[in-house]
């Protein structure tokens, strides 16, 4: 069978694929491609402005032929399937010769299937440029440029998968990355090219995380500030075709409290506004544990007065500490992934009403103390300080760790957590770069 027939038979159930019979210069050729990922009427239009205005001079010669169809598009030397369906699912058309035997790859007009640079979602920018990365590709590796615009930023591209091959673009300055760092990078890359590559689990896999880490492995973003940034550090940027979405490698401990965005202030705000960062990380983490082991383990630490006031809103309260605790925050991570998923029309509505709702029924009803309500409360804003979403979920878990640690052993509980994520953190590393590495641009003098 034929490399055309086996392709026909390959997309034979698929409406959107189509192959046409035409006749160029008086030799017969097929073409094809998808509809869905060609505006045809512009591609036909232009294809035959393409054949008038070629040099035929009425010849049959087949080298003359090879030389006008190579002005036309890309002669394939020997194609497989394999690559002749990857050329035609990233949105090529193909056209075979049968004399001579030649494949023609033609770039046409495409149909447009992106959104166009809008404003970063999941980001929120004060004071700063607005522009978020698309789910075009090329489109985000251009707003890379033009955000670095110099001869130093090296780009590499690379093709994934078989069943769902999926681009992805490698992005690094030279001579600020660490040569080790981009050699492992490489060459996972090359080695797992066969692996399909569509989502963040699969890349993380491809590169040799382990999929269990308790720790992000990439610090993701929508704001090509923030990547240019990263770059200019002298970490790696990562883009996969149709995500909006930028992976810098690797991920540090900086990235929970600092951004690009933030030197757009004075320096002494700056300061102030990572100050605060950072304390809501040590509230997020310390503050749920910190009332159980007063409340449970040493209540002696407190002034009674204060005692007796947490005393009396415990009345009538039927759990201990740890499980009233650990109830509320539940229904608290339930309403932040309601928030997610519900429609944003009616999403805000509904937690706020439904929280406001259900903490002051379990109030009345002497489920939990109205203190642990407050406290819970300033908990989740605490989280919410926290720079990117994907940074804010192992502290979500951490503060767990601290949690059961002080229902064991009170204060000193609170202590060891604290300790052992610590020691997690100082022993944990990508490449061989430690998570608490700060690097620091060649070019910046400043803090």
């Amino acid at each position: 069978m034929e490399l055309v027939d086996r392709i026909r038979s390959r997309f034979e159930q698929d409406g959107d694929f189509f192959i046409e019979e035409h006749i160029w210069a008086g030799r017969p050729v097929r073409v094809m491609g998808f509809k869905s990922l060609i505006d045809l009427p512009r591609t036909w239009a232009n294809l035959q402005t393409s054949i008038r205005e070629a040099d035929w001079n009425g010849s049959q010669d087949p080298i003359a032929f090879l030389s006008v169809l190579a002005h036309i598009g890309q002669v394939l030397s020997e194609p497989n399937e394999d690559t002749l369906y990857s050329a035609l699912t990233s949105g090529s058309l193909i056209v075979s010769c049968p004399d001579p035997k030649v494949y023609l790859q033609v770039l046409p007009v495409p149909v447009t299937l992106h959104r166009g640079i809008e404003q970063p979602i999941n980001e929120n920018v004060l004071q700063g440029a607005a522009s978020a990365f698309s789910d075009d590709l090329l489109t985000n590796v251009g707003l890379m440029k033009k955000e670095l615009n110099t001869e130093k930023l090296c780009t590499k591209m690379y093709l994934t998968g078989k069943n769902t091959p999926r681009k992805i673009t490698l992005m690094y300055l030279e001579g600020q990355v660490k040569p080790d760092l981009l050699r492992e990078v490489k060459e996972r890359l090359e080695a797992n090219k066969h692996q399909d590559i569509y989502n963040v689990q699969r890349l993380s896999k491809s590169l040799g995380f382990h999929p269990w880490s308790a720790l992000p492995k990439f610090y993701t973003t929508e704001l090509p500030i923030e990547a240019a940034y990263a770059l200019r550090q002298g970490r790696l940027l990562l883009f996969i075709d149709r995500l909006p979405l930028a992976l810098i490698l690797p991920a540090l401990v900086s990235d929970i409290f600092m951004m690009e965005n933030d030197r757009n202030y004075s320096a002494m705000f700056m300061y102030i506004i990572r100050g605060l960062r950072l304390a809501g990380i040590l509230i997020d983490l310390i503050i749920p544990a910190l009332y159980v082991a007063l409340v449970s383990v040493n209540p002696e630490v407190l002034r009674i007065e204060l005692a007796l006031t947490i005393a009396e809103s415990r009345s009538g309260v039927p759990y201990p500490a740890f499980i009233e605790t650990m109830l509320l925050l539940i229904v608290l991570e339930l309403i932040i992934v309601a928030s997610v998923r519900l429609p944003k029309s009616i999403g805000p509505t509904l937690t706020v009403v439904g929280g406001i709702i259900l903490g002051q029924a379990v109030v009345q009803a002497r489920l939990v103390s109205s203190l642990l309500i407050i406290i819970l409360a300033a908990t989740s804003i605490a989280n919410s300080t926290v720079v990117g979403f994907q940074n804010s979920l192992p502290l979500r878990l951490y503060k767990y760790l601290t949690l059961i640690l002080a229902a064991l052993f009170g204060i000193l509980g609170i202590m060891s957590g604290l300790v052992i994520l610590c020691a997690f953190f100082a022993s944990a590393t990508t490449y061989g770069i430690p998570y608490l590495h700060f690097f620091k641009p060649k070019d910046d003098s400043s803090g």
